[in-house]
């Protein structure tokens, strides 16, 4: 199942070089990444241990037991379609700059800014809420172990946790894709065989099986649900609310995409890396969520416990031998999860700073270990600085999903008008137009509508910041962006055939 990444043939590295030489740019990263560990790196940052448990009062406490039966099979076929999307492209443009280089070639550098930004706002605050979610757990299943009460704990605690947890992450990035490779494939199976672990002891010790239950939709908004969210009468509202915990547990896809000139056969790997981390982590997840919302020895009782509903279903029914292995499993792909985030983040932010997007500090590759170090540390110190700013996990969590789905459509809205007109040339990978089309028109409105249900209370202060942000960044680029910013280099004109005049070609890596 594995691709080695220490016995890629030469000739696929060298055709990879070429390819990303016809785009305008040289190889100075890496590639050591087979398929799947460009799936494993998607798979990781989606980690259906994080958000499918450090979110799943977002399902529960709205709609009850029909969340894990009805609501998250919803949101994972809405990831997939728009994972479609971004695969299609991928396959045509496999660069590190992914979604801002895709909507810069396919609509314009001033859609590809705008892209880059919402992108990257996203991506940053996905890793904030994955490590504010690590630091929960670490804090509720370890501190107790030497004495400490996790309710004695302040929001300065949880800003040097989230600290020490993002530096070390960098710091792991920083020694070079060999390690973060390692950790990430390594972080796939560990996913794979807790959450097997866990759905078989949630079935085995729930106080009844009823399947019901799993479609079954009850009101617990206000205070029935631990007031998670506040209370609503209106069905289609609790349930576009409820879709926010799957869509924002099935994200981060577009890890496949940023590591693409790290990855062999990269316009064949990166969209199956795409697609298949969304199938994987929705079919295992949805079995995993339900066992869960089975065991449970009541819907409501577990529901009234608000942020608290999986440590309380695992102190009601999970032997102690069994929860604590289980729970340190959980924390380490949490960790793991963020350390893929900033893998991802990081070559974003290299990506967009070589086409002149950031300071040219943050483009700058490490000589020792052929990575970008300086977009890193900036990766880490952003991180940080963003957990300041929204210390609630939920308007963490409707941030990253608005900024990061926003940017995942950029690109196909563009897509889906220049398909076989300017857009000529596909990759391996190609749906064809009439149902790369319809596809990309579904999720263009799903977004839509999962904008307005991130911006409803308790996350009312993501409007202001979304649309804030929108307004600066058109006349940002208004007032003077758009003289300064170069853009990629190869546009959609000259990219229906090669252009390798455009870049200097490295020799084929004999690693």
């Amino acid at each position: 199942m594995r691709d080695s990444f220490l016995s890629t043939p030469t000739s696929d590295k060298g055709a990879d070089a070429l390819q990303l030489a016809s785009l305008g740019y040289p190889q100075e990263l890496k590639r050591r990444m087979g398929g799947f560990s460009n799936f494993a790196i998607s798979f990781s940052i989606i980690c259906i241990l994080a958000g499918g448990i450090t979110s799943l009062q977002l399902g529960v406490s709205l709609v009850g037991g029909a969340a894990a039966g009805v609501v998250w099979p919803l949101g994972v076929c809405f990831s997939l379609l728009v994972a479609l999307g971004m695969a299609q492209v991928a396959s045509a443009f496999p660069t590190a700059g992914g979604l801002y280089h895709w909507s810069s070639i396919l609509g314009g550098k001033g859609w590809g800014w705008v892209t880059a930004w919402f992108n990257l706002l996203g991506l940053i605050f996905v890793t904030a809420a994955v490590n504010v979610g690590a630091y929960t757990l670490f804090a509720s299943v370890l501190l107790p172990l030497t004495g400490v009460d996790p309710a004695k704990l302040n929001l300065w605690h949880q800003f040097l946790g989230v600290s020490i947890i993002t530096l070390s992450q960098a710091f792991l990035n920083h020694r070079g894709i060999r390690v973060t490779t390692l950790l990430t494939d390594f972080s796939g199976y560990l996913i794979l065989a807790v959450s097997a672990v866990l759905t078989l002891a949630m079935l085995g010790y729930a106080p009844g099986r009823d399947f019901s239950r799993l479609f079954q939709f009850s009101n617990f908004s206000g205070d029935a649900g631990g007031g998670v969210w506040p209370r609503t009468t209106s069905g289609p509202c609790s349930l576009l609310l409820a879709l926010l915990w799957p869509v924002y547990t099935v994200t981060g896809y577009d890890g496949s995409a940023h590591t693409s000139e790290e990855t062999v056969r990269a316009a064949e790997n990166v969209p199956k890396g795409i697609l298949r981390s969304v199938l994987v982590s929705g079919i295992f997840g949805w079995v995993m969520v339900s066992a869960i919302v089975l065991a449970l020895p009541s819907v409501a009782g577990g529901a009234k416990q608000g942020a608290n509903i999986f440590f309380w279903l695992m102190d009601q029914i999970t032997p102690g031998w069994l929860k604590l292995p289980l729970e340190m499993g959980i924390v380490v792909s949490n960790y793991l999860c963020g350390l893929a985030c900033v893998t991802s983040t990081s070559r974003m932010i290299y990506a967009f700073t070589r086409d002149g997007g950031l300071p040219a500090c943050f483009r700058r590759v490490s000589p020792a270990h052929q990575v970008p170090a300086g977009a890193v540390w900036l990766t880490a110190a952003l991180t940080v600085v963003s957990t300041i700013y929204a210390p609630a996990y939920t308007t963490l969590t409707a941030a990253c999903v608005i900024f990061l789905y926003l940017s995942y459509v950029m690109p196909t809205l563009v897509g889906v008008f220049a398909y076989g007109k300017r857009w000529k040339k596909m990759g391996p990978f190609d749906l064809g137009g009439p149902l790369y089309k319809l596809t990309g028109g579904i999720s263009i409105l799903g977004v839509a509508a999962l904008v307005w249900a991130g911006v409803q209370p308790p996350n009312g202060a993501a409007l202001p910041v979304t649309a804030g942000l929108a307004v600066v960044l058109i006349l940002a680029w208004h007032l003077g962006v758009k003289k300064t910013f170069r853009g990629p280099p190869v546009m959609l004109a000259q990219t229906t055939k090669p252009v390798l005049a455009t870049a200097d070609v490295p020799e084929p890596d004999p690693a």
